[in-house]
């Protein structure tokens, strides 16, 4: 029997930690609702961010029959709907269920995988991940162990490109030109080399061995882990793995610096049938465009909250990159919602101080040369990687940062003037020449 929902609080520390181990694991899920301020929330994990049609119109049907008939993309490729009623936990979990959308009830909250969205498209990555993904999947939902894990804890699968290596997942696999597979264990450079059929069985020890290692510290990702605990968790797997898995020189991969998505319009090397990549200002469809992207073909939800349509037919590929750029989303270069994001921000957070949503489209101008990211407090939920506009809404005004990877640099506080806003955040951002 499907297990009703449950309306809790969530309460996070700071942007991207784990929930809290003191409160117990309060992420939300499809089967637990946050409460919001606009309505219970429910978030739903899709691994890889891959939708089929069906399932695609199913969570389409459940935005618009249960919530506020909007869909909202993350920053791991997931789903959130939003505007729900607190009692609507059966019927949900019935319709993602039908759908295929819940293989697990226990598992549901840990499957949190992000793959190279266009891996097996464009002939650029060393192989295609898709069997890694539903590899892992399955081996997470078949695991008693997983189901420990915390809702933020993180796998990417990248197929060699390296552009879900540099998001800062818990475990990264990524795809080797001599067909293996390297297996990054935390944020660091150390990395091990395995089978590449062996990978996802490769992630999940890493997984259980992590859970060991945080019996002690509570810690809920590898991130929270003691230094000297975390130095010593890749050896622990190799051990655990045997004489498959070997210690790659340190630094012979390092990470990434800049995560880049794919860039809007058609993907390049397609045949009969086309894949497009369109972006979604501010990671949010209404009703039409998510109902134009779903009836298009299959769908790859991005982390940078874009998405790849797969599977369209040739023929009507530039009649259909017109419709969604006539419906709004992000069709090609110049549009000035390129690299913008924002928090959900008041009405739906009450811990925001402003509708950050509507002060980024009023400064919307310009493509800037680095992405800017709104947000209503200080936890900053969502907000990328790498180099990045940092706009934080605080009791004073709008505080504007530049991010280089572990460093901040102060820029400037504006005052209750829209327009100096959209100013300073333009010169801040940069102009593409």
């Amino acid at each position: 029997m499907l297990a009703a929902m449950s309306a809790t609080p969530v309460t996070t520390s700071s942007p991207g930690d784990a929930c809290a181990r003191s409160s117990g694991d309060a992420c939300p899920g499809a089967l637990r609702l946050h409460r919001a301020d606009d309505g219970a929330l429910a978030r739903i994990r899709i691994p890889g961010g891959v939708l089929t049609p069906h399932q695609a119109a199913v969570l389409g049907q459940a935005a618009e029959r249960l919530g506020d008939g909007e869909l909202h993309l993350t920053s791991r490729g997931n789903v959130q709907l939003r505007g729900l009623a607190p009692d609507c936990g059966a019927e949900l979990a019935l319709l993602l269920s039908r759908a295929g959308l819940l293989p697990s009830e226990r598992h549901e909250r840990v499957r949190n995988v992000i793959a190279s969205p266009l891996s097996g498209l464009d002939g650029l990555g060393a192989v295609d991940v898709r069997p890694w993904l539903t590899g892992l999947d399955r081996l997470l939902c078949g695991n008693d162990r997983a189901t420990a894990l915390s809702g933020r804890f993180l796998f990417a699968l990248d197929d060699g490109r390296g552009d879900v290596d540099a998001l800062g997942a818990d475990l990264t696999l990524r795809a080797h030109d001599d067909g293996s597979a390297l297996l990054r264990v935390g944020a660091g450079d150390t990395v091990l080399r395995v089978p590449s059929a062996d990978g996802p069985r490769a992630a999940l020890t890493a997984a259980e061995a992590f859970l060991d290692s945080a019996r002690t510290s509570g810690a809920w990702r590898i991130k929270d882990l003691p230094d000297a605990t975390a130095a010593a968790l890749p050896a622990e797997v190799v051990r655990r793995l045997g004489a498959a898995c070997v210690t790659v020189t340190p630094g012979a991969l390092p990470r990434p610096l800049e995560a880049l998505p794919p860039a809007p319009g058609p993907v390049p090397g397609g045949g009969r049938e086309a894949a497009l990549s369109v972006g979604v200002p501010l990671g949010r469809l209404d009703r039409t465009q998510w109902r134009l992207l779903s009836g298009g073909g299959g769908l790859r939800l991005t982390p940078w909250r874009g998405i790849v349509v797969t599977g369209v037919a040739a023929p009507g590929a530039d009649g259909l990159l017109s419709e969604l750029s006539g419906a709004g989303l992000i069709t090609g270069p110049g549009s000035p919602w390129t690299g913008v994001g924002a928090c959900i921000g008041r009405p739906g957070c009450a811990k925001s101080l402003a509708d950050v949503r509507a002060d980024a489209g009023a400064a919307v101008g310009a493509p800037g040369r680095l992405p800017v990211y709104w947000s209503g407090c200080e936890r900053r939920c969502g907000h990328p990687r790498g180099e990045w506009i940092d706009v934080v809404a605080t009791p004073g005004g709008h505080r504007i940062s530049h991010v280089r990877g572990d460093r901040t640099t102060e820029a400037a506080t504006v005052r209750d003037d829209p327009a100096a806003l959209a100013d300073a955040v333009a010169a801040a951002r940069g102009t593409h020449t």
